[in-house]
């Protein structure tokens, strides 16, 4: 069976893709940053898009994202173990500085940063993408 190619238009700058795996290397095997990028914004905007920076609703928010996130990503059935992270921060003209180191294989890993705002808050949400 032979897989589909389709041209990319995306740089190796963008996307970590997968190296071959015994047999030979599928679609399916490869980390797509715009298709994780697009998964998390939804995922943001759906649950905290119309909301206002409430203290007492702020961990229900984060939660909500990284779960839906984490559903979503699960549904792609891509051979990748994720973690997903996630910071909600009230605007208030305070700085916020985020840093992440990892370990692993550029082949085959890969990772996506998204930061979201409204007029009253951030959210910084990361998923790392582990090769199985």
């Amino acid at each position: 069976m032979e897989a589909a190619t389709q041209p990319s238009t995306l740089s190796t700058k963008d996307v970590t893709q997968s190296t071959a795996a015994p047999g030979g290397t599928t679609e399916d095997s490869k980390f797509a940053v715009d298709e994780i990028s697009c998964i998390i914004k939804e995922a943001i905007e759906d649950c905290i898009g119309g909301n206002t920076y409430n203290s007492a609703k702020v961990s229900t928010y984060v939660s909500q994202v990284v779960e839906t996130i984490m559903a979503n990503l699960i549904k792609l059935d891509k051979p990748f173990k994720y973690v997903v992270n996630g910071t909600v921060m009230q605007k208030l003209g305070a700085g916020l500085h985020t840093s992440s180191s990892c370990l692993w294989d550029d082949n085959t890993d890969g990772s996506c940063t998204v930061r979201w705002e409204n007029k009253t808050m951030y959210c910084i949400v990361s998923v790392y993408a582990l090769a199985l």
